[in-house]
């Protein structure tokens, strides 16, 4: 898949060493993608806790962190799932997402906030289906499936 120029993207598992990159991406996109919600006590570091024992699978492009997913493979669950704001809408969500769903064992879920809508736009544009609506302590979340 090639990505803006000549150079393709690759998804590759994540490494130690993008860390510090993955932990500002976190941060700002979380910023972007739930604007509605009180950021002001989020860090860097919450990368490390909120993926704690998660595969993760890194998108970049000459060597530059462009987006990453998180996924709890013992149930297919896809936890995260961040592109950096200024590369979103280039395919590197679409390309990071595929990779995650072929690499699912079963059915595949993941939760997200109602009022994120461009999110679930994108997931059900990518085949994913609205299982049910849950309260959360973000607001109300739906339960998506994606059959494999």
């Amino acid at each position: 898949m090639a990505h803006k120029g000549s150079i393709p993207l690759k998804i590759r598992a994540g490494q130690a060493t993008d860390s510090l990159s993955l932990q500002a991406l976190f941060l700002k996109a979380r910023r972007q993608a739930w604007p509605w919600l009180d950021s002001t006590c989020w860090q860097e570091e919450d990368f490390d806790r909120v993926t704690a024992d998660e595969q993760l699978w890194v998108a970049e492009q000459d060597g530059v962190v462009l987006g990453f997913a998180s996924v709890w493979t013992p149930d297919n669950f896809l936890h995260n799932l961040f592109v950096s704001p200024d590369q979103q809408g280039l395919g590197v969500g679409k390309a990071l997402l595929t990779h995650v769903q072929q690499a699912f064992t079963a059915t595949g879920s993941l939760k997200c906030l109602v009022k994120n809508r461009h999110a679930v736009s994108f997931y059900t544009r990518q085949g994913w289906q609205i299982a049910s609506q849950h309260p959360g302590p973000d607001g109300d979340y739906y339960l998506m499936r994606y059959p494999k």
